[in-house]
């Protein structure tokens, strides 16, 4: 009787253990994508405009989880059986391998997107240079950026591709105008004149930071003197900022027209 029971244990354990197993790994799973899964959700609230982003973070480390809790429950269960695991995990590794080989573009630009979305190097409607490309960006994903250009080009960036990327959303922009008048204008006079229409401008634009200061002579030739003005404004304004500058000097500097004979022009 007992022989016969011992047997039966015998026969029953590698069930019961491959039972235990399942309900472990499917207990650790759950777990680890709770877990992954609030971390990134935190995340994403603290981290305004880039849903997007940890989204796909989300995604992509909630798969590899289950994946890996998977392999590793199966290969347990298997060896249970008295399965010979270790040539199982040769084989997944040399079939990894030739996937490597025959898919290298497709690995690279999967591991080069992923740290792309998790060190935060880019996000939507952000304006970048990458690849030669310069433009706002559509679509950040594990496989390529979408970058918009000025034109109105949509490019498709393979992330293998980004070696070097610049981030231009990042802080506060530059303004920088030169201005050109007259040699024979008086040089204070017409700093005095255009700081008092930057004052100004200041005081109507809200997108400006800093500034605009006119910086003092640029450079100066024997019928020339060229004025440089910079101004720091808020994230993508630089360009509206400037147009506004060169339109209110170039006014400005019709005043001096009043003591000087000649006219000075922006640049």
């Amino acid at each position: 009787m007992w022989g016969w029971n011992i047997a039966q244990l015998s026969f029953w354990q590698p069930v019961i253990d491959s039972v235990m197993i399942a309900l472990v790994a499917l207990v650790a799973n759950v777990v680890a994508k709770k877990v992954a899964t609030g971390a990134l959700a935190r995340g994403a609230q603290v981290s305004n405009g880039q849903a997007h982003r940890y989204k796909t973070l989300q995604s992509l480390t909630t798969s590899a989880i289950g994946y890996t809790i998977f392999f590793i429950a199966v290969v347990a269960i298997l060896d249970k059986f008295g399965v010979a695991t270790s040539a199982i995990i040769a084989s997944v590794g040399i079939l990894g391998l030739a996937i490597s080989f025959g898919a290298q573009g497709l690995v690279s630009d999967i591991v080069t997107g992923f740290f792309v979305l998790l060190e935060d190097q880019v996000n939507v409607d952000e304006y970048v240079t990458v690849a030669g490309v310069s433009g706002i960006v559509e679509e950040v994903g594990l496989r390529l950026l979408k970058v918009r250009d000025f034109n109105g080009d949509l490019h498709f960036v393979p992330n293998r591709n980004v070696s070097t990327l610049t981030n231009h959303s990042r802080g506060n922009r530059r303004a920088l105008v030169d201005m050109t008048i007259p040699y024979s204008y008086d040089t204070d006079e017409a700093i005095r004149v255009l700081q008092a229409a930057c004052d100004d401008l200041k005081q109507r634009t809200p997108d400006i930071v800093e500034g605009p200061d006119v910086v003092g002579v640029e450079s100066a030739e024997a019928d020339k003197t060229v004025l440089r003005i910079i101004a720091r404004t808020k994230n993508m304004a630089q360009w509206d900022v400037e147009r506004e500058l060169r339109k209110q000097l170039q006014a400005a500097i019709k005043e001096l027209q009043q003591s000087f004979p000649e006219d000075g022009e922006a640049t």
